[in-house]
């Protein structure tokens, strides 16, 4: 057996072989050690053995009996076998019966000793009789029987096409009486003794093959003793991982600005309006990290509107004074334009260069960025590809961090000799998730809105309702403000969507001749898209009918009603990220969610909590209850290793104290020297993502 199990390929573990090790490979279980955290995705309970005669109907339940009959039925006229096994206790007759697989014959013979689990029904013809279709078995032998399928607690594992339930149980049951007793464990005894975790082998052992007594309600929600001491596991790796990084950060050495404030104040000056007191208490907290002798790390979070660009903007201007060059990073064409319209102006007329690189941008001044003539660069993930140098980058702004994740954020570092790192996000995410998410980041939130802005007022309303819409848009049109009418991007055919925005676009001119009425969607060049926006912003339009295009950074203040179009379509995130695009000047405005009919309750939950809520954190903790973390976050695009096992909703007190115990640990000794182990697993558990140690 190697010493790491993650070397141990699983086609060697009994029952595998290569060909059924090429399906595991297909769930992501490569080695042994995957087998091991593939854990079931929930239990059924097969230990109450009843009579036949004591069955019902409709249960899933689970008898014993010998075989009197197993033959195969051939339906006339259709192309249909069924194998049919007849069982007898003593007390009734129960048939298992399995539709096209008549091979199963040879497994059975007259007289064995069988235990079946499944739904009990009636004969279909009948009316009585007891059957069940496709029942688990298991042939009892005489040489006594481990028992895997039936007579206990039963685990059931996620499977793939050509691999059953069952197969994957046993493969489970010999590798876990194999492998598991050579499980290492990584974690010092005295902190799984402080908050009284059980050990590794056992852990792993009961989360696969609990035994009888187990309650099987803790067990489906993933919250055995055993459950929590694998999820603490990986979620101590995780914030381990995070404390090495920041500890990292910490001990480099980085750039000490030491501004006279100058061009802030030409900057602040020329603003149309005065910073919040939210905004100048998250400033404060940059210009003391930009000051000192380390590179600065720090998350800015808050809500659509509350002024993040503005305070980036200020430590782009400290920055600049002290001779070096800063970066916008942006997730997509879109909003990288966007966040240079915005800054151009202002910046030009202070005397600096700005240049904009994305993909699809054919002017490329690389000589100009290179040489240190441009002061600022916003652009795409293009900043961080081969070819891009920068004379002297001293600040990187990252904006919808939740986009990028740590991998692109160290890239964009070995740009320079390690620059500030300023990441900004619209995702509300609760704190405690937050520090998860951004663990080895400092974090600061704008916890307010500009003064002049009123909360958007949101209304539901269905097909039915459509008259009092058209009368809505009437209305705040002829009161000189302008309106949104978005479409959905429906991804499995973006044509359909673009013919319905089209469509809506010319229901809308016949049915309002006097106003004027524009569209826009992302099928467009860029330049026409930011043509049509321009024109929308100064007023050249009354209606702009979109799709998810305007989702990000497009600020009207005269657009004051949105109506948004199969609301239900729409994810929570994303339909408080469209209704940020209105309110954004002093009238009030109103979102209208309309939607079709026959929705589920998922799709209930969120518009019912748009049209209660304005409060980003508020949504975003629903929507993180209603998605569920994975998907809510998109680990695989953040940066952060997947968690198998752990769930940072339910377990948010495992990682609280999983996430103290890592930081202390980090703290003694940085490189895990004295935790050679721990430290290998570590670099496991991370590979791939980022380097966390520079020695060694």
């Amino acid at each position: 057996m190697p010493k790491d199990l993650s070397d141990f390929q699983i086609q060697y573990i009994k029952g595998v072989g290569p060909h059924r090790a090429k399906l595991l490979n297909r769930l992501g279980i490569q080695s042994v050690k995957d087998a091991l955290y593939y854990l079931p995705y929930r239990y059924e309970d097969r230990s109450n053995i009843k009579k036949i005669s004591d069955l019902t109907y409709g249960n899933l339940q689970t008898a014993y009996g010998k075989v009197i009959s197993a033959e195969v039925i051939k339906l006339p006229g259709r192309n249909l076998k069924i194998f049919e096994l007849t069982v007898n206790d003593g007390s009734a007759l129960l048939k298992g019966k399995w539709f096209n697989q008549p091979f199963m014959k040879k497994n059975f013979k007259t007289g064995q000793e069988v235990l079946l689990c499944g739904n009990v029904r009636r004969n279909p013809y009948w009316g009585i009789g007891l059957e069940m279709d496709n029942p688990e078995y298991e042939i009892i032998s005489n040489a006594g029987d481990s028992f895997i399928h039936m007579n206990r607690i039963v685990p059931v594992y996620r499977v793939t096409s050509g691999l059953t339930s069952r197969q994957m149980r046993s493969i489970m049951y010999n590798m876990a009486h194999t492998c598991i007793k050579d499980v290492c464990e990584t974690i010092p005894g005295e902190i799984l003794k402080r908050y009284a975790l059980p050990d590794i082998s056992a852990s792993l052992a009961q989360v696969h093959f609990p035994e009888i007594n187990t309650d099987l309600e803790l067990l489906n929600r993933g919250a055995t003793e055993f459950h929590k001491r694998l999820s603490f596991d990986e979620l101590f790796m995780l914030e381990l991982g995070l404390a090495a990084l920041k500890k990292g950060n910490v001990l480099e050495k980085g750039i000490a600005f030491n501004p006279e404030k100058r061009l802030l104040k030409q900057l602040l000056s020329m603003l149309p309006f005065r910073l919040t007191k939210a905004q100048e208490r998250v400033f404060n907290d940059i210009l003391i990290d930009m000051k000192r002798p380390h590179p600065m790390n720090r998350l800015i979070q808050g809500d659509v509107g509350c002024g993040k660009t503005v305070v980036a903007l200020m430590a782009m201007m400290i920055a600049a004074e002290c001779g070096y060059q800063s970066a916008l990073m942006a997730p997509t064409e879109i909003l990288a334009e966007q966040h240079f319209i915005n800054i151009y102006r202002i910046v030009e007329d202070m005397g600096l260069k700005i240049c904009i690189l994305t993909g699809s941008k054919k002017e490329r001044p690389l000589d100009s960025i290179a040489s240190g003539e441009i002061d600022l660069i916003v652009g795409t993930h293009a900043l961080i590809q081969e070819g891009v140098v920068f004379k002297n980058l001293g600040l990187a702004v990252i904006d919808e961090q939740h986009r990028f994740g740590v991998m692109q954020r160290a890239l964009l570092k070995k740009k320079a000799m390690n620059p500030d790192v300023l990441v900004m996000t619209a995702t509300p995410i609760p704190r405690t998730l937050a520090l998860t998410l951004y663990g080895d980041l400092d974090y600061s939130v704008i916890d307010e809105l500009p003064p002049d802005r009123r909360p958007v007022t949101t209304l539901l309303f269905h097909e039915k309702q459509k008259e009092s819409i058209y009368r809505f848009i009437r209305e705040e049109v002829k009161k000189g403000r302008q309106v949104y009418v978005v479409y959905p991007v429906i991804e499995e055919s973006e044509k359909t969507d673009l013919r319905s925005a089209t469509t809506g676009k010319s229901g809308l001119e016949k049915l309002f001749p006097e106003f004027r009425i524009g569209l826009i969607h992302g099928r467009m060049k860029a330049q026409e898209r930011e043509d049509i926006m321009a024109s929308f912003k100064q007023g050249e339009m009354d209606i702009l009918v979109s799709t998810t295009v305007i989702e990000v950074g497009v600020d009207v203040p005269n657009a004051t009603l949105m109506i948004i179009i199969h609301a239900e379509r729409f994810g929570l995130s994303q339909l408080h990220q469209l209704r940020g695009r209105i309110g954004r000047g002093a009238y009030q405005s109103y979102c209208i969610l309309l939607a079709y009919e026959h929705y589920g309750d998922e799709a209930r939950r969120r518009l019912d909590i748009m049209v209660k809520s304005n409060d980003g954190f508020r949504i975003a903790e629903e929507d993180l209850n209603i998605r569920g973390p994975g998907e809510f976050f998109g680990t695989r695009q953040s940066g952060i290793p997947d968690l198998r096992i752990a769930n940072i909703v339910r377990d948010a007190i495992l990682l609280n104290e999983a996430r103290k115990e890592a930081f202390t640990l980090i703290d003694k000794d940085p490189d895990l020297k004295g935790y050679p182990l721990m430290r290998e697993s570590l670099e496991n558990f991370w590979a791939g993502k980022i380097e966390l140690f520079k020695t060694g």
